[in-house]
């Protein structure tokens, strides 16, 4: 737990699962290029853990990896990666900037929950998949555009995020499903394009400043 600073240099191939879980004292992390897997919690709670590298040698990064790294402010995301999964990310609370390439096909449940100080996100058009709760509680998150790669928006999957106030939701998206926008206390206006054939309940409550829903 007084671990500082951490340089890998021993070709072990694989940060496995909880290998730093709780190093709360750990504020810089160099990963190394031959290292191909970040296992599950590897280090969640590292409160912190401010500057990560990720080299292009990673291809997977597992469930909550990251969570909890609550001075963690911009991380990219390498473009050997396909998949950010289940709460990667989530908790990441100063998290300001993430740069997601056109590599990522799937965003898991809740993999950036309550990364409050998000601004904004670019989702490329390769991702299909964006799922439960995958951004909720992003205070700070201003617009999003929705990729028309996607055809369901998830539960909650944008659900308080207090400061959204444009959302633009492509022609591929056929179902909005519960809670999916629910709080979204500064969203003013929705344009629901006509491919839509469900919208789940809750999908838009407590909307307050909402003016004007197009269909």
């Amino acid at each position: 737990k007084d671990i500082v600073d951490l340089l890998m240099n021993n070709p072990k191939f694989e940060i496995v699962e909880e290998c730093f879980k709780g190093c709360k004292k750990l504020v810089q992390l160099s990963i190394p290029p031959f290292i191909t897997k970040i296992g599950e919690n590897a280090f969640k709670d590292c409160k912190f853990l401010r500057e990560i590298t990720i080299p292009f040698s990673v291809t997977s990064i597992e469930c909550n990896a990251f969570e909890n790294c609550s001075l963690l402010k911009q991380i990219t995301i390498p473009p050997s990666v396909t998949s950010i999964q289940n709460y990667t990310f989530s908790g990441c609370t100063l998290l300001s900037q993430i740069n997601i390439l056109s590599s990522v096909t799937s965003i898991g449940k809740k993999a950036f929950y309550e990364c409050r100080s998000l601004e904004k996100i670019n989702i490329p058009p390769s991702v299909t998949n964006i799922d439960e709760g995958a951004f909720e509680k992003c205070a700070s998150l201003r617009y999003i555009i929705i990729p028309s790669s996607v055809t369901l928006i998830a539960r909650s999957a944008f659900a308080e995020c207090e400061m959204l106030e444009n959302v633009y939701i492509p022609h591929s998206v056929t179902a909005i499903n519960e809670c999916a926008f629910s709080k979204c206390s500064s969203l003013e206006k929705i344009d629901i394009p006509n491919s839509v054939y469900s919208i789940g309940r809750s999908a838009f409550s407590l909307c307050t400043s909402l003016k004007e829903v197009t269909f």
